[in-house]
């Protein structure tokens, strides 16, 4: 378990020789099937998680039951807002579900927050990457609020495209409306539009992306 967290978190080397057992002594290996919500808010702080295989979205989800992703966590990525409670006076109502087959490291909340107190190699590190996560928040504000459908979403299909290493996606229109923030009812007008330029050719649960110069021209509007 040493070497692997060794292998997984950056300020390792600047821990002492017991906070490096702390860590490694609580440390446990997670797999979740595609699916399985692993965070569900504020209230419940599982952990600090690290992705060793697959892939996390991190999400929101409206009163209306309208979800958003935030973010994606792939591999050797750090899932933070799983364990918002180290950080004090900072909630987060966001949900964490695996998007794939997945596995993770799993540090439970009080042992690694324990180590952070005592650590500023730890300490540093967390504040950076939540202000990291907090900027790719905002980005994503900023385009909701800001950008064009059609640009978001041709910019989601040659990101969803590059995840899977696949042109043609095996992707249903209310699970794109789910990661946009949208109804399903929009993306699916967008999408036929989308097949009338050319750009993706529409069959039953799947999109194949048809024009990539096309979209990336049009996910170019939303980047700017």
């Amino acid at each position: 378990m040493h070497k692997e967290l060794k292998d997984y978190l950056p300020f390792w080397d600047g821990l002492t020789a017991a906070d490096k057992a702390a860590l490694a002594g609580a440390a446990d290996e997670r797999e979740f099937p595609a699916g399985t919500v692993l965070h569900r808010g504020a209230e419940d702080c599982v952990g600090l998680m690290i992705v060793t295989k697959g892939r996390l979205r991190v999400y929101t989800l409206s009163d209306e039951g309208r979800e958003l992703t935030l973010y994606r966590l792939l591999e050797r990525d750090i899932c933070l807002f799983s364990a918002s409670c180290i950080m004090n006076s900072i909630q987060f109502d966001v949900l964490v579900s695996a998007e794939e087959d997945t596995a993770v490291l799993h540090l439970p909340a009080e042992t690694y927050k324990a180590v952070m107190q005592r650590s500023a190699a730890a300490a540093n590190y967390t504040s950076e990457l939540m202000a990291a996560r907090f900027s790719e928040v905002m980005w994503l504000m900023d385009q909701v609020m800001n950008k064009r459908l059609d640009e978001r979403l041709a910019a989601f299909l040659l990101e969803e495209a590059e995840l899977r290493g696949a042109k043609s996606l095996a992707i249903t229109h209310e699970q794109i409306a789910n990661h946009m923030g949208t109804q399903r009812e929009v993306i699916t007008r967008m999408l036929r539009h989308f097949q009338q330029e050319g750009l993706v050719v529409l069959s039953r649960g799947r999109v194949e992306l048809a024009n990539e110069a096309g979209l990336q021209a049009l996910a170019a509007e939303a980047r700017r």
